[in-house]
Formats: C-alpha cells, sequence, structure tokens
C-alpha cells in the first residue's frame, strides 16, 4: 500500500494562503494608505501656497492703502493750508472794506467837507515834505516850493477858521525868502573864486616891493642873514612845491566833500589846513594875506540854514485837525 502525499500537502498550503491573503491586503492597504497620504501632502502643499499667495495679496493691498492713505492725508494738509491762506484773506479783504467805509463815512460827513480835508491832507503832506527837506538835506529851495504849493492849496479853503494858519503859513514862507541862497551855494562859490584867485599869486616875493618896507637895520643884516618863521619858509624845489599843491588840492577837495554833506566840522578842519599851506607856497603879500583871510571867512560860514520857526504851520495845522 501506498502513502498519498496529497492530504498532507493540502494543509500546508492552506495554512499559506491565510498569510499571502494578508500578505496582500496589508500591501494593498498599505498603498492605499501612502496614496492617501501624498494626496493628503499634496493638498496641504496646495492649501498652503493658496495661503501665501492669499497673505501676499492683502499685504500688496495693505501697502496700497497706506499709500492711499497718505495721499489722503497730503491732501488734507494742503486743503488746510488752502483753507488757511482763503481765511487771511477773506480777513484781510475785510479789514480793507472797513477802512475804505470808515474813509467814505468820514468823507461823506458834513463836518469835514470831503475837498476840504483831502486840501489839508496834501497841505499837512507838503509841509511835512519841506521840513524834512529843510532838516535833513538842508534844501531851501525844494522847501520854497512844497510851502508855495501849501500856500495855493490852502488858499482853495474858504473856511474863515484857517485864516489864522495861512498867516502863518505867509510868515514861514517870508522867513524862507528872507534866507537868500542857500548857505552851501554860496560857500561852494565863494570856494571856486578863491581858488581861482590863488592861481594867480606870485611864487616869488618882490624885491622893489619889499625893500621900501623893511627898515634900514634890517636891509642891512639882510644882506647877510634872513630870519623867517619855520611854517613861513617857501617851498623853492620843483619836487617840494609840487608835493604841497597836491596837499592844498587834496585839502580842498576835503572841502567840497564835507560841504555836500554839510558836515561844518570837517569843512572847518580841511579849510584850516589849506590856510597852513599857503604860507609855504606863496611869499607873504597883500594878497595872500586876502586870500588868508578869505579862507578864515569861509570857515565861519554856517553851512545850514537857522530857521526857528520852522514847523509851526505844520504844528498849528495838526492842532486844529486834532480838535475837529
Amino acid at each position: 500500500m501506498t502513502d498519498d502525499p496529497a492530504p498532507a500537502a493540502r494543509p500546508a498550503r492552506a495554512r499559506r494562503w491565510p498569510w499571502l491573503l494578508a500578505v496582500i491586503v496589508l500591501a494593498i492597504a498599505g498603498a492605499g494608505g501612502w496614496r492617501w497620504w501624498q494626496q493628503r501632502q499634496a493638498a496641504a502643499h496646495t492649501a498652503a501656497a493658496g495661503l501665501e499667495q492669499r497673505v501676499e495679496a492683502l499685504e500688496l493691498r495693505m501697502a496700497g492703502l497706506r499709500r492711499e492713505l497718505r495721499g489722503q492725508s497730503q491732501r488734507l494738509q494742503q486743503a488746510e493750508a488752502t483753507n488757511r491762506v482763503l481765511r487771511d484773506e477773506l480777513l484781510g479783504l475785510g479789514q480793507r472794506a472797513a477802512l475804505l467805509e470808515d474813509s467814505v463815512s468820514k468823507l461823506a460827513d458834513p463836518d469835514r467837507h470831503g475837498a476840504q480835508a483831502l486840501r489839508l491832507d496834501e497841505v499837512e503832506w507838503l509841509l511835512t515834505a519841506a521840513q524834512q527837506r529843510l532838516t535833513l538835506a538842508g534844501d531851501l529851495d525844494g522847501a520854497r516850493r512844497a510851502y508855495a504849493l501849501a500856500a495855493g492849496l490852502l488858499d482853495g479853503i474858504d473856511d474863515p477858521a484857517y485864516l489864522s494858519l495861512r498867516q502863518t503859513l505867509a510868515q514861514e514862507r517870508a522867513a524862507l525868502d528872507a534866507q537868500g541862497a542857500d548857505p552851501r551855494l554860496a560857500a561852494a562859490a565863494r570856494l571856486d573864486a578863491l581858488l581861482a584867485a590863488l592861481s594867480r599869486l606870485p611864487e616869488q616875493p618882490d624885491p622893489a616891493a619889499a625893500a621900501p618896507r623893511a627898515p634900514w637895520w634890517q636891509r642891512l643884516l639882510g644882506r647877510f642873514v634872513e630870519v623867517r618863521r619855520s611854517g613861513d619858509v617857501l617851498l623853492r624845489a620843483p619836487s617840494e612845491r609840487a608835493a604841497a599843491q597836491d596837499a592844498l588840492q587834496l585839502e580842498f577837495t576835503l572841502a567840497r566833500a564835507a560841504l555836500e554833506r554839510r558836515d561844518e566840522a570837517a569843512w572847518r578842519a580841511a579849510l584850516a589846513r589849506a590856510e597852513r599851506w599857503l604860507s609855504r607856497l606863496w611869499p607873504d603879500t597883500p594878497q595872500r594875506r586876502a586870500h588868508a583871510a578869505e579862507l578864515r571867512a569861509l570857515q565861519a560860514l554856517p553851512l545850514r540854514p537857522v530857521l526857528p520857526v520852522l514847523g509851526s504851520t505844520l504844528a498849528q495845522l495838526r492842532a486844529m485837525r486834532a480838535a475837529r
């Protein structure tokens, strides 16, 4: 009787099938899990990428909103500045309107007589200009013209209350006319005449004219020695005389400059120095002594007009207008 191996193999094969089935199931389950996990990771990556894009979009939007906010702030600041300027202009217009209204009301006031008030304003301005020209520049001619214009305007006012003002103005005009020419112009003319006369002085003494005036003992001693003051020694060298002439011309130039600005101290100082140069350049003659006396007279001249009644008309006019 032979053994049949098939029954023994069948249980062994029957035992292997569950294991194979379990391995297959586990493999299938592992593959499914792996696929699910890959899909989950891909979905997570996709969600993260979408989130990053949304965050970037939000950041861009926030940056745009910030720019718009800054623009709005700048426009608001510009609008505030414009409103401030407009407000200031409106205030200025209001003030000017108030001033114009006040001026119109004053001109319309029957007690002020608008045309008369305008004439008085112009008279006051002319008197002020005349006083300033006399005080600052010593301009007599300009002051006379201003006073003449003021007198013409004042004559056109028929109010008898201003009669005394016209009399005061007439007195001031008479005082101005009594001054004559401008002291500066008169001093300049005398200085020019003196310069022309100095150019004609002889440079050497005349022996024939000087001998009869000297006593006998002086003429006798003069043959041996001649005594003079050091300041009266004549300059004989051409170079010394040229330098002295230049110094004299410089002093006269300084005197003219002082005369133009009415600087009496500088005027006197320059003429005093010029007088000292006369004895060094020309001999002692009656003409030279006369020119030296003329220089001393020029030093004593006033360069500004003296008007004690200056400004009385202006003060009276202001007092009358203030009283009204």
